[in-house]
Protein backbone atom coordinates (compact mmCIF):
# COMPACT_ATOMS: atom_id res chain seq x y z
CA UNK A 1 0.00 0.00 0.00
CA UNK A 2 1.34 3.13 -1.24
CA UNK A 3 0.90 5.48 1.71
CA UNK A 4 4.13 6.74 3.03
CA UNK A 5 6.22 8.90 0.33
CA UNK A 6 9.13 9.55 2.81
CA UNK A 7 9.98 7.40 5.78
CA UNK A 8 10.84 9.61 8.93
CA UNK A 9 11.94 8.76 12.63
CA UNK A 10 11.91 12.11 14.27
CA UNK A 11 10.24 13.19 17.27
CA UNK A 12 9.64 11.20 20.92
CA UNK A 13 8.03 8.72 22.36
CA UNK A 14 4.60 10.08 21.87
CA UNK A 15 1.51 9.63 19.53
CA UNK A 16 2.68 8.15 16.41
CA UNK A 17 1.65 10.70 13.46
CA UNK A 18 1.94 11.11 9.82
CA UNK A 19 2.18 14.38 7.73
CA UNK A 20 0.84 15.28 3.86
CA UNK A 21 3.31 16.19 1.83
CA UNK A 22 2.51 19.31 1.21
CA UNK A 23 3.82 20.66 4.84
CA UNK A 24 7.35 21.02 5.47
CA UNK A 25 9.57 19.03 7.01
CA UNK A 26 13.39 20.39 7.70
CA UNK A 27 15.83 18.35 5.65
CA UNK A 28 13.35 16.80 3.25
CA UNK A 29 11.28 18.09 0.12
CA UNK A 30 7.78 18.42 -0.09
CA UNK A 31 6.44 17.30 -3.84
CA UNK A 32 3.28 17.06 -3.56
CA UNK A 33 2.73 14.09 -5.39
CA UNK A 34 3.85 15.73 -8.42
CA UNK A 35 7.08 14.90 -10.53
CA UNK A 36 7.45 18.00 -11.58
CA UNK A 37 8.56 18.93 -8.22
CA UNK A 38 10.59 15.90 -8.14
CA UNK A 39 13.71 17.83 -7.55
CA UNK A 40 12.91 20.45 -5.43
CA UNK A 41 15.23 21.24 -2.44
CA UNK A 42 14.99 19.95 0.95
CA UNK A 43 12.58 22.33 3.17
CA UNK A 44 15.14 24.67 5.13
CA UNK A 45 12.32 24.63 7.94
CA UNK A 46 9.57 22.82 9.43
CA UNK A 47 6.27 24.15 9.08
CA UNK A 48 5.16 25.48 12.22
CA UNK A 49 2.14 22.42 12.95
CA UNK A 50 5.15 20.33 12.25
CA UNK A 51 7.78 22.08 15.11
CA UNK A 52 4.54 21.84 17.61
CA UNK A 53 3.57 18.48 16.99
CA UNK A 54 7.76 17.36 17.56
CA UNK A 55 8.01 19.77 20.80
CA UNK A 56 4.94 18.22 22.23
CA UNK A 57 6.76 14.48 21.73
CA UNK A 58 4.99 13.01 19.01
CA UNK A 59 7.01 10.80 16.65
CA UNK A 60 7.05 11.39 13.26
CA UNK A 61 6.51 8.02 10.70
CA UNK A 62 6.61 9.71 7.54
CA UNK A 63 5.38 12.07 4.76
CA UNK A 64 2.30 10.70 3.02
CA UNK A 65 1.13 10.78 -0.57
CA UNK A 66 -1.98 12.60 -2.18
CA UNK A 67 -3.54 13.82 -4.96
CA UNK A 68 -1.42 15.80 -7.52
CA UNK A 69 -0.98 19.38 -5.70
CA UNK A 70 -3.82 18.64 -3.36
CA UNK A 71 -5.84 19.63 -6.71
CA UNK A 72 -8.23 16.33 -6.78
CA UNK A 73 -10.84 14.68 -5.16
CA UNK A 74 -9.82 10.86 -5.91
CA UNK A 75 -7.02 10.32 -4.20
CA UNK A 76 -5.46 8.37 -7.71
CA UNK A 77 -1.89 9.17 -8.19
CA UNK A 78 -0.51 7.91 -10.94
CA UNK A 79 3.08 8.82 -10.37
CA UNK A 80 3.14 9.61 -6.23
CA UNK A 81 1.07 6.38 -5.90
CA UNK A 82 -2.23 5.83 -4.88
CA UNK A 83 -2.68 4.30 -1.54
CA UNK A 84 -5.48 1.45 -0.88
CA UNK A 85 -8.36 2.35 0.78
CA UNK A 86 -8.02 -0.01 3.97
CA UNK A 87 -11.33 -0.62 4.92
CA UNK A 88 -13.03 0.01 1.51
CA UNK A 89 -10.96 -1.61 -1.04
CA UNK A 90 -12.94 -1.42 -3.75
CA UNK A 91 -13.31 2.42 -3.30
CA UNK A 92 -11.42 5.59 -3.54
CA UNK A 93 -9.21 6.54 -0.97
CA UNK A 94 -10.36 10.25 -1.62
CA UNK A 95 -8.27 13.25 -1.98
CA UNK A 96 -6.24 15.22 -1.82
CA UNK A 97 -4.89 14.06 2.03
CA UNK A 98 -5.18 10.06 0.59
CA UNK A 99 -2.02 9.13 2.24
CA UNK A 100 -2.91 10.51 5.70
CA UNK A 101 -6.22 9.19 5.83
CA UNK A 102 -5.35 5.65 4.83
CA UNK A 103 -2.47 5.31 7.41
CA UNK A 104 -5.19 6.19 10.39
CA UNK A 105 -7.39 3.57 8.58
CA UNK A 106 -5.03 1.08 8.04
CA UNK A 107 -3.36 1.76 11.52
CA UNK A 108 0.06 2.63 10.58
CA UNK A 109 -0.57 6.20 12.93
CA UNK A 110 -3.36 7.17 14.59
CA UNK A 111 -3.71 10.64 13.66
CA UNK A 112 -2.11 12.40 10.76
CA UNK A 113 -2.15 15.97 9.57
CA UNK A 114 -3.70 17.03 6.12
CA UNK A 115 -4.64 20.28 4.61
CA UNK A 116 -8.86 21.06 3.47
CA UNK A 117 -8.91 23.98 0.48
CA UNK A 118 -11.97 22.13 -0.83
CA UNK A 119 -12.57 18.85 1.25
CA UNK A 120 -9.42 17.24 0.85
CA UNK A 121 -9.68 16.25 4.71
CA UNK A 122 -13.02 15.50 5.32
CA UNK A 123 -13.43 13.74 1.63
CA UNK A 124 -10.42 10.89 2.56
CA UNK A 125 -11.96 10.92 5.85
CA UNK A 126 -15.40 9.80 4.62
CA UNK A 127 -13.91 7.17 2.58
CA UNK A 128 -11.83 5.78 4.26
CA UNK A 129 -14.02 5.40 7.61
CA UNK A 130 -11.64 7.93 9.73
CA UNK A 131 -12.49 11.61 11.71
CA UNK A 132 -11.51 14.37 9.91
CA UNK A 133 -11.63 17.90 10.91
CA UNK A 134 -11.29 21.26 9.00
CA UNK A 135 -10.92 24.03 11.80
CA UNK A 136 -12.13 27.52 11.75
CA UNK A 137 -9.94 29.33 8.58
CA UNK A 138 -6.95 30.91 9.96
CA UNK A 139 -7.30 28.79 13.51
CA UNK A 140 -4.33 26.29 12.70
CA UNK A 141 -0.44 28.24 11.30
CA UNK A 142 -0.07 27.10 7.71
CA UNK A 143 3.55 28.63 8.00
CA UNK A 144 5.47 26.17 6.09
CA UNK A 145 2.14 24.78 3.93
CA UNK A 146 2.15 24.52 -0.01
CA UNK A 147 0.36 26.84 -1.41
CA UNK A 148 1.90 29.47 0.43
CA UNK A 149 -0.97 31.94 -0.03
CA UNK A 150 -4.88 30.47 0.49
CA UNK A 151 -8.27 31.88 1.61
CA UNK A 152 -9.44 28.48 1.49
CA UNK A 153 -7.25 26.38 3.07
CA UNK A 154 -6.87 24.96 6.54
CA UNK A 155 -4.01 22.08 8.18
CA UNK A 156 -6.26 19.74 9.80
CA UNK A 157 -5.94 16.10 11.75
CA UNK A 158 -7.04 13.07 10.68
CA UNK A 159 -7.37 10.01 13.71
CA UNK A 160 -8.88 6.57 14.68
CA UNK A 161 -10.94 8.28 17.09
CA UNK A 162 -12.02 11.57 18.64
CA UNK A 163 -9.54 11.33 21.36
CA UNK A 164 -6.72 11.58 19.35
CA UNK A 165 -8.17 14.44 17.37
CA UNK A 166 -8.71 16.45 20.00
CA UNK A 167 -4.87 15.90 21.56
CA UNK A 168 -3.54 16.48 18.39
CA UNK A 169 -5.81 19.51 18.21
CA UNK A 170 -4.63 20.95 21.45
CA UNK A 171 -0.88 21.03 20.33
CA UNK A 172 -1.31 22.55 16.44
CA UNK A 173 -4.00 25.00 17.72
CA UNK A 174 -2.71 27.94 19.75
CA UNK A 175 -5.65 28.14 22.48
CA UNK A 176 -7.55 25.39 21.87
CA UNK A 177 -9.36 24.72 24.97
CA UNK A 178 -10.78 22.73 26.93
CA UNK A 179 -14.24 21.05 25.74
CA UNK A 180 -17.34 22.87 26.50
CA UNK A 181 -20.68 21.44 27.98
CA UNK A 182 -23.26 20.31 24.95
CA UNK A 183 -26.20 20.20 26.97
CA UNK A 184 -28.95 22.41 25.72
CA UNK A 185 -27.02 22.03 22.40
CA UNK A 186 -29.75 21.99 19.11
CA UNK A 187 -28.71 21.10 15.73
CA UNK A 188 -29.81 22.14 12.16
CA UNK A 189 -30.24 19.17 9.88
CA UNK A 190 -28.97 21.17 6.57
CA UNK A 191 -31.67 19.66 3.73
CA UNK A 192 -29.25 18.64 0.97
CA UNK A 193 -29.82 16.09 -2.03
CA UNK A 194 -28.18 12.94 -1.03
CA UNK A 195 -28.89 9.35 -1.85
CA UNK A 196 -31.39 7.94 1.02
CA UNK A 197 -29.37 5.02 2.17
CA UNK A 198 -26.34 8.33 3.41
CA UNK A 199 -30.06 10.61 4.65
CA UNK A 200 -31.03 7.93 6.74
CA UNK A 201 -28.20 7.45 8.43
CA UNK A 202 -27.12 10.77 8.80
CA UNK A 203 -30.51 11.45 10.60
CA UNK A 204 -30.40 8.20 13.00
CA UNK A 205 -26.99 9.30 14.24
CA UNK A 206 -28.74 12.51 15.14
CA UNK A 207 -31.69 11.09 16.53
CA UNK A 208 -29.19 8.80 18.46
CA UNK A 209 -27.59 11.76 20.22
CA UNK A 210 -30.44 12.50 21.66
CA UNK A 211 -29.39 16.33 21.21
CA UNK A 212 -32.86 18.33 19.99
CA UNK A 213 -32.86 19.00 16.25
CA UNK A 214 -34.72 20.48 13.39
CA UNK A 215 -34.93 21.15 9.84
CA UNK A 216 -32.95 23.58 8.05
CA UNK A 217 -32.25 25.24 4.70
CA UNK A 218 -29.33 27.08 3.15
CA UNK A 219 -30.58 28.98 0.00
CA UNK A 220 -26.88 29.86 -1.15
CA UNK A 221 -25.57 26.59 -0.56
CA UNK A 222 -25.17 25.36 -4.45
CA UNK A 223 -23.98 28.69 -5.46
CA UNK A 224 -21.20 28.52 -2.59
CA UNK A 225 -20.07 25.13 -4.50
CA UNK A 226 -19.91 26.68 -7.50
CA UNK A 227 -18.04 30.42 -5.87
CA UNK A 228 -15.79 28.32 -3.55
CA UNK A 229 -14.90 25.87 -7.51
CA UNK A 230 -14.15 29.19 -8.71
CA UNK A 231 -11.52 30.45 -5.62
CA UNK A 232 -9.81 27.16 -5.59
CA UNK A 233 -9.31 27.47 -9.34
CA UNK A 234 -7.95 31.05 -9.08
CA UNK A 235 -5.69 30.77 -6.24
CA UNK A 236 -4.38 27.46 -7.46
CA UNK A 237 -3.52 28.62 -10.92
CA UNK A 238 -1.75 31.36 -9.22
CA UNK A 239 0.14 28.89 -7.22
CA UNK A 240 1.23 26.00 -9.22
CA UNK A 241 -0.07 27.00 -12.91
CA UNK A 242 3.72 27.51 -14.17
CA UNK A 243 4.19 23.57 -13.87
CA UNK A 244 1.76 22.70 -16.42
CA UNK A 245 4.51 23.73 -18.90
CA UNK A 246 6.65 21.06 -17.46
CA UNK A 247 4.92 18.65 -19.33
CA UNK A 248 5.19 16.54 -15.54
CA UNK A 249 2.09 17.35 -14.35
CA UNK A 250 -0.26 14.38 -14.30
CA UNK A 251 -2.95 14.33 -16.90
CA UNK A 252 -6.07 15.36 -14.59
CA UNK A 253 -4.70 17.61 -12.96
CA UNK A 254 -3.06 19.23 -15.62
CA UNK A 255 -6.37 19.48 -17.21
CA UNK A 256 -8.16 20.83 -13.94
CA UNK A 257 -5.22 23.79 -14.09
CA UNK A 258 -5.82 24.83 -17.71
CA UNK A 259 -9.01 25.01 -17.31
CA UNK A 260 -8.53 26.78 -13.94
CA UNK A 261 -6.48 29.50 -15.87
CA UNK A 262 -9.32 31.06 -17.81
CA UNK A 263 -10.81 31.89 -14.87
CA UNK A 264 -11.57 35.84 -14.61
CA UNK A 265 -11.51 38.69 -12.69
CA UNK A 266 -14.84 39.03 -12.71
CA UNK A 267 -15.49 35.56 -12.32
CA UNK A 268 -13.49 35.89 -8.76
CA UNK A 269 -15.17 39.41 -7.96
CA UNK A 270 -18.98 37.73 -8.56
CA UNK A 271 -17.49 34.64 -6.22
CA UNK A 272 -16.76 36.62 -3.47
CA UNK A 273 -20.01 38.71 -3.16
CA UNK A 274 -21.26 34.69 -3.20
CA UNK A 275 -18.70 34.16 -0.36
CA UNK A 276 -19.90 37.26 1.78
CA UNK A 277 -23.61 36.59 1.34
CA UNK A 278 -23.47 32.57 2.05
CA UNK A 279 -20.96 33.37 4.83
CA UNK A 280 -23.82 35.27 6.24
CA UNK A 281 -26.71 32.91 5.39
CA UNK A 282 -24.46 30.17 7.91
CA UNK A 283 -24.03 32.44 10.68
CA UNK A 284 -27.55 33.19 10.81
CA UNK A 285 -27.89 29.82 11.16
CA UNK A 286 -25.40 28.89 14.00
CA UNK A 287 -27.22 31.42 15.81
CA UNK A 288 -30.70 29.49 15.61
CA UNK A 289 -28.65 26.16 15.88
CA UNK A 290 -25.26 26.01 17.18
CA UNK A 291 -24.26 23.23 14.83
CA UNK A 292 -25.58 22.05 11.81
CA UNK A 293 -25.68 18.84 10.64
CA UNK A 294 -25.34 17.02 6.95
CA UNK A 295 -23.51 14.25 5.09
CA UNK A 296 -20.49 14.91 4.48
CA UNK A 297 -20.65 13.25 1.35
CA UNK A 298 -23.88 12.62 -0.95
CA UNK A 299 -23.21 9.20 -3.00
CA UNK A 300 -20.35 6.41 -2.15
CA UNK A 301 -17.58 6.88 -2.81
CA UNK A 302 -16.32 5.83 -6.88
CA UNK A 303 -15.13 2.63 -7.20
CA UNK A 304 -11.89 2.38 -8.04
CA UNK A 305 -12.03 0.87 -11.77
CA UNK A 306 -14.44 4.13 -12.54
CA UNK A 307 -12.16 6.93 -11.55
CA UNK A 308 -9.70 6.31 -14.41
CA UNK A 309 -10.54 10.43 -15.42
CA UNK A 310 -10.47 12.21 -11.49
CA UNK A 311 -10.81 15.86 -13.27
CA UNK A 312 -14.95 14.69 -13.88
CA UNK A 313 -15.44 13.73 -10.19
CA UNK A 314 -15.01 16.95 -8.67
CA UNK A 315 -18.45 17.27 -7.48
CA UNK A 316 -17.74 14.51 -4.71
CA UNK A 317 -17.34 17.98 -2.86
CA UNK A 318 -21.03 19.20 -3.48
CA UNK A 319 -21.68 18.84 0.16
CA UNK A 320 -18.10 20.23 1.98
CA UNK A 321 -16.27 22.79 -0.59
CA UNK A 322 -19.23 25.55 0.54
CA UNK A 323 -18.02 25.46 4.57
CA UNK A 324 -14.25 26.26 2.45
CA UNK A 325 -15.58 29.11 1.22
CA UNK A 326 -17.62 30.45 4.30
CA UNK A 327 -14.04 29.73 6.76
CA UNK A 328 -16.42 27.90 9.35
CA UNK A 329 -14.87 24.53 11.05
CA UNK A 330 -16.48 21.15 9.93
CA UNK A 331 -15.58 17.84 10.88
CA UNK A 332 -16.74 14.44 9.01
CA UNK A 333 -17.45 11.34 11.54
CA UNK A 334 -17.71 7.87 10.26
CA UNK A 335 -20.96 6.43 10.92
CA UNK A 336 -22.27 2.61 10.52
CA UNK A 337 -23.05 1.21 6.94
CA UNK A 338 -24.65 -1.86 6.05
CA UNK A 339 -24.40 -1.00 2.11
CA UNK A 340 -20.64 -1.75 1.47
CA UNK A 341 -19.34 1.54 1.57
CA UNK A 342 -18.58 4.36 3.65
CA UNK A 343 -21.38 6.53 5.44
CA UNK A 344 -20.04 9.82 6.82
CA UNK A 345 -21.89 12.49 8.91
CA UNK A 346 -20.68 16.49 8.66
CA UNK A 347 -20.86 18.71 11.81
CA UNK A 348 -20.33 22.32 11.31
CA UNK A 349 -20.45 24.89 14.13
CA UNK A 350 -19.66 28.98 14.45
CA UNK A 351 -16.41 30.16 13.63
CA UNK A 352 -13.76 29.68 16.64
CA UNK A 353 -16.35 27.14 18.29
CA UNK A 354 -14.09 24.16 16.96
CA UNK A 355 -13.93 22.76 20.93
CA UNK A 356 -18.44 22.62 20.65
CA UNK A 357 -17.73 21.05 17.64
CA UNK A 358 -15.60 18.78 18.85
CA UNK A 359 -17.35 18.35 21.71
CA UNK A 360 -20.77 17.42 20.10
CA UNK A 361 -18.37 14.88 17.83
CA UNK A 362 -17.57 13.01 20.57
CA UNK A 363 -20.73 12.77 22.05
CA UNK A 364 -22.22 11.51 18.59
CA UNK A 365 -19.57 9.24 18.21
CA UNK A 366 -19.96 7.58 21.62
CA UNK A 367 -23.50 7.15 21.00
CA UNK A 368 -22.96 5.34 18.28
CA UNK A 369 -20.67 3.08 19.39
CA UNK A 370 -22.61 2.41 22.31
CA UNK A 371 -25.22 0.40 19.80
Amino acid sequence: MTVFVEQLNLGGHGPRVAIKDTIDVAGFPTKAGCRALEAAAPAAASAEVVERLLDAGYHLEGKTTLHELAFGTTGINHWAGTPLNPRFPAHVPGGSSSGSAAAVAGGQVPVALGTDTGGSIRIPAACCGVFGLKPTFGRVSRKGVMPAESSLDCVGPLAADMDALIDCMRVIAPGFGALPPIEGVTIGLVQVQAIAPIREAVEAAIRRSGLAHGPLSLDRFVQAYDAGLVVINAETWAACGELVATGLVGEDVAKRLVAASRTTPADLEAAEAVRAAFTAEVDAALRKFPVLALPTMADAPPLLEAAADTSKLVGMTSLVRPFNLSGHPAISIPLPSVQGFPISLQLVAAKNDDELLCAVARHIAHQINQD
